[in-house]
């Protein structure tokens, strides 16, 4: 699969294949989009990232390859390939490629 690929349910694809790596940015494609979620890939290239934000619901990254800084209330924490985290709701949050990395987004709406 690549990042020009439809995603087909109940077709298995590989997951880190779906979207590339384009240097100096960050690309996205979105794999699942409903009124409770997304599914949301991305790729950074090194020295990329997503700027301080806040959700207002909790959001899970998980890394596919590389490493990233991901930055919660201030506090920065080292993730990467194989690892997971929850950014929790209401409290800033940022990623920073300390490597080129791809990950995973997945926003829950709701309770």
């Amino acid at each position: 699969m690549n990042e020009n690929d439809v995603i087909s349910k109940g077709v298995p694809f590989n997951i880190s294949g779906g979207v590339s790596y384009a240097t100096g940015s960050v690309v996205s494609k979105t794999l699942l989009k409903k009124n409770v979620g997304n599914l949301t890939l991305f790729s950074f290239d090194k020295g990329q990232g997503l700027t301080e934000h806040t959700s207002p619901y909790d959001a899970v990254v998980y890394i596919l390859d590389g490493k990233a800084e991901i930055v919660i209330g201030g506090k920065p924490k080292a993730v990467e390939a194989g690892e997971m985290m929850i950014m929790p709701a209401g409290i800033p949050h940022a990623l920073n490629a300390v490597e080129r990395f791809k990950m995973l987004l997945i926003m829950i709406r709701g309770e």
